[in-house]
């Protein structure tokens, strides 16, 4: 069946097309976790909220025993405006999810609807317990720890855990994984210049900290 009739794959792009439409930045989530935790409940699915903030997880039952795996997606957007013109744009001035954590969720949702459905319909799954994730709060790196502060590991164990992040530009229908980090990562730092004052006519005699401060952005945007 071509993709563009596929019912699964139209479900998709609704849910990611819909979840466009509500960014908020870090612990703001409260439209796409209210959304997220709808069609989780429409699919079936046990589901919490309110974990670390706006946390999310839902449970799916696969028979008894097995392994307790998650899957895990985050939820906030970047405070950016959107570009007016695209049918499912941001409707949330001062946010848009221009990292791709619509997709990641929608991605989620739609794994959880496919092995929801296999459990009903399909071909007998293994035994095992599946945990869906959304997390909020990824970008400044403070989502996954409120979780944690707030119970998830203890109310909701996992042997595992799986995320994943988008990489445009690559191919449809390629994963691509690796042993060890695979994505740069952020931190963040403060490097203090100290100068000397003194009048733009005699550059010479001053140590001037906009310029060592311009050479260090320059050098490091190089290693």
């Amino acid at each position: 069946m071509p993709a563009s009739i596929d019912p699964r794959t139209d479900r998709l792009r609704r849910w990611r097309h819909d979840l466009h439409r509500c960014p908020a930045t870090a612990f703001g989530e409260h439209q796409a976790a209210a959304y997220v935790g709808d069609v989780l409940r429409d699919l079936g699915l046990d589901v919490a909220t309110g974990i670390g903030g706006t946390g999310v997880v839902a449970t799916l039952r696969l028979g008894d025993g097995g392994p307790i795996l998650g899957l895990r997606a985050d939820m906030d957007g970047l405070p950016l405006d959107e570009v007016p013109g695209r049918a499912y744009g941001s409707a949330n001035p001062g946010a848009m999810h221009a990292c791709g954590h619509d997709g990641h969720m929608a991605m989620v949702l739609g794994a959880a609807a496919d092995l929801a459905a296999g459990q009903a319909n399909g071909p007998a799954l293994p035994a095992g317990v599946i945990r869906f994730v959304f997390q909020p709060a990824e970008e400044p790196g403070r989502g996954a720890q409120a979780m944690i502060d707030d119970g998830l590991l203890d109310r909701f164990p996992m042997d595992a855990m799986i995320g994943l992040h988008n990489i445009p530009g690559l191919p449809a229908g390629q994963l691509h994984t690796r042993a060890g980090a695979i994505m740069a990562g952020e931190d963040n730092f403060a490097i203090q210049v100290i100068g000397r004052g003194g009048h733009a006519s005699a550059p010479h005699l001053v140590i001037d900290p906009i310029a060592i401060a311009a050479q260090i952005v320059t050098g490091l945007q190089h290693v």
